[in-house]
């Protein structure tokens, strides 16, 4: 058993008496908390979330299992050590026993029962499931989505466009990534209290609920708080352990090799070419059962490279596959022998010492200690590849597998670190081809350097910063000279404009707005229609290969392009009068919480009254990302805040978009959302004395 405590957001503090009762623990709470988020990630990795919300799944349970996310999970645990394996077990011990007494019971189950009119119950947890909700959190969180994408470039309008659009050798307007956090490091020769200060916010889908669980978990060996994927073990990517904390940013490495598989059929199955000549296909067949749908047949094919992920396309008498060979699937490790050591680490050389296990995704680590040593390191592992090979799939019959290779040494940080997703400066830690533009680490640091913050309560400034990297990268494009009277007031209120997107800022509207115009008229361009081809690699990748966003992300790039050059001038002048009805730029840059019920016909959205007016954009150290050209409401950014001093724990900071309960009937289902939009993280709280007792867990 362990002691369950609450603080005034319904945060858990779970106290144990040993690693395995507090295991369990964290698992029942988490199950009683997020019953409904856990279930649908551990569908999620199991390729079989239509078994519950139907129809609107398939694409996703169909990559699942061409992915074998599951059976990397299975074989992950089964590898693994033998006591992180115990972690992981007794964790997804907690989770049964929370699910069968309270978890099952949450809302969204009745709600999807009453829609489809009959009752799915629910399968126990298996053992390995922990790890296949850490392995589905991470699966397309990588590069290779856009080596398809830039295979699609190369394919559509020629190879000579694929650096237009991945960014690579261009200064500073490089693509902007689908994921991405911000954190900074300060040395405690830069703080009031002599000690270090480590601060930041991860950037993903705001996913509802909450991507992230706040928590803390103490027995006799370790007393952490931190951030938790619901459904996990520990708190793998920020901590506070009292003595070392630790934060990670996405180090836009390319971890995933992708090739262009040659495939013909076979009697029973498929071969594959490789270097060697024709070799078999591994071939598992399996069903996938819709809920109030038909059935749908799958084929997984795993060649010696790895899991063929797309659709099979006819190339004369042969086929044409795109596989992904996954670290994690082909070593069957997926870095769970981190998890443990992160929570014993007493200093920032431990914390580096745990996250050596770490695999995937390919993280920059910040760490500091109380002895006041702060570390800088990228974790994870690579296929050893030089640059040139990190630009398109590889062809299976040419290339063969590269060996993987661990991260970075840590360097020691005598003044400050920043990492927010640009490429870095170090070329032993260049392992990526296209990263995100070098704009939010500038500001960190330009703000760092003029605000000279000692304390956690001095970073607000910096986690609000709203000044845009596209208005400077654009301004060049903005007409100068007579225009129409439409147009020339939008270009004025631009040309008087401080660049701030904020929500109250109708100049930021105006911007937002013509850059949206923008953006769908270049990529209506005849240059650009073959583009529009149907990229046939399967509808999961449709979010990544959308041609409005991908030239979003390239406008710069795009405008100054000798194909498009002569067209600029009509372009932007006919953008600029197609916005001239904008006002401020909250009243469409609106949050957008994605909640799996809001793609079930006839089931309300929990999300649906959370629409808040935001401040920022998606390339703003205040990350609230849109789809300029699709949508301005808000459906990436900040999925929490955090801020751990090194001399006093409980002057910590942290918050999440919405809250620490998953039921939408909670008082805490999103009592943190206004404090998160208006940049007011909370103060941790460790003091048992001031947190409530709850229900302990453990009992019959």
């Amino acid at each position: 058993m362990a002691e369950v405590y609450r603080d005034d957001l319904g945060i858990p503090h779970l106290r144990a008496r040993d690693v395995g009762d507090l295991a369990e623990a964290q698992g029942e709470v988490t199950a009683r908390d997020r019953g409904w988020q856990i279930e649908v990630d551990r569908l999620r990795a199991s390729g079989r979330l239509s078994e519950l919300i139907g129809v609107a799944a398939v694409p996703w349970d169909v990559f699942a299992r061409r992915a074998r996310l599951d059976d990397t999970a299975r074989r992950a645990l089964e590898t693994t050590d033998a006591e992180t394996r115990a972690f992981v077990t007794r964790y997804a011990a907690g989770v049964r026993r929370g699910m069968a007494a309270v978890g099952a019971g949450a809302t969204e189950f009745q709600v999807l029962d009453d829609v489809f009119g009959d009752a799915r119950p629910l399968a126990p947890w298996a053992d390995h499931d922990p790890l296949g909700v850490l392995h589905v959190a991470h699966a397309l969180f990588s590069t290779f989505p856009m080596l398809l994408w830039r295979e699609h470039v190369a394919a559509t309008l020629g190879d000579g466009w694929v650096d237009v659009f991945a960014g690579y050798g261009d200064g500073g307007d490089e693509t902007l990534p689908t994921s991405g956090s911000n954190a900074w490091a300060l040395h405690g020769s830069r703080t009031a209290s002599g000690l270090p200060l480590l601060a930041g916010d991860p950037h993903r889908i705001f996913e509802l609920p909450g991507v992230y669980q706040q928590i803390r978990l103490s027995c006799d060996e370790f007393d952490v708080v931190g951030l938790a994927f619901p459904g996990v073990p520990g708190a793998v990517h920020f901590g506070h352990a009292g003595d070392a904390a630790w934060g990670v940013t996405n180090a836009m490495a390319h971890s995933v090799d992708v090739f262009r598989e040659r495939l013909r059929p076979v009697p029973g199955g498929y071969e594959a070419l490789g270097p060697d000549g024709w070799r078999g296909v591994d071939v598992e067949r399996s069903v996938v059962r819709v809920r109030g749908g038909d059935a749908v047949d799958v084929e997984a094919l795993e060649t010696e490279r790895g899991t063929v992920v797309t659709e099979l396309r006819p190339d004369g008498e042969e086929l044409v596959g795109w596989s992904v060979r996954m670290p994690a699937r082909a070593n069957a490790d997926l870095g769970a022998g981190a998890l443990l050591g992160l929570l014993r680490a007493r200093t920032a050389g431990g914390v580096m010492a745990a996250f050596a296990r770490w695999v995937d995704p390919v993280n920059r680590v910040v760490a500091a200690d109380r002895e006041g040593t702060v570390l800088s390191a990228t974790v994870g592992v690579t296929p050893d590849r030089p640059r040139a090979e990190r630009r398109l799939p590889l062809r299976s019959e040419s290339v063969q597998v590269a060996t993987d290779r661990a991260g970075a040494r840590p360097l020691e940080v005598a003044d400050v670190a920043v990492d927010a997703n640009e490429r870095p400066a170090r070329t032993g830690i260049d392992l990526g081809w296209a990263y995100s533009s070098p704009h939010r680490a500038d500001r960190i640091r330009v703000l760092l350097a003029q605000l000279r913050p000692g304390s956690v309560d001095e970073f607000a400034p910096i986690w609000g910063d709203t000044a845009s990297g596209s208005a400077a990268s654009l301004s060049r494009f903005v007409p100068r000279g007579p225009l129409p009277a439409r147009a020339a007031r939008v270009r004025d209120a631009l040309v008087g404009w401080d660049g701030r997107m904020d929500a109250a800022s109708v100049a930021a509207g105006m911007f937002a707005a013509w850059r949206a115009a923008l953006v769908r008229r270049v990529a209506a361009h005849a240059v650009l229609r073959p583009l529009h081809t149907a990229h046939g690699f399967g509808a999961i990748f449709d979010p990544w290969l959308g041609v409005t966003g991908q030239v979003a992300a390239a406008l710069p790039r795009l405008l100054a392009h000798p194909a498009l050059r002569d067209d600029v001038g009509a372009l932007t002048v006919s953008a600029l009068e197609d916005a001239a009805g904008a006002g401020e730029w909250g009243t469409t840059h609106r949050l957008i919480p994605a909640h799996v019920l809001a793609e079930v016909p006839g089931a309300v959205d929990p999300g649906s009254g959370l629409d808040v007016p935001l401040s920022g954009d998606g390339d703003a150290v205040r990350c609230t990302g849109s789809t300029p050209g699709v949508t301005a409401r808000s459906w990436r950014g900040s999925v929490a805040r955090w801020a751990w001093d090194l001399a006093d724990r409980e002057n910590s900071l942290w918050s999440v978009p919405f809250g620490a309960a998953g039921d939408p009937d909670s008082p805490h289902f999103a009592d943190q959302l206004a404090g998160w939009s208006e940049v007011r993280p909370a103060r941790v709280v460790t003091d048992w004395i001031r947190l409530r007792p709850d229900a302990p867990t453990g009992a019959a």
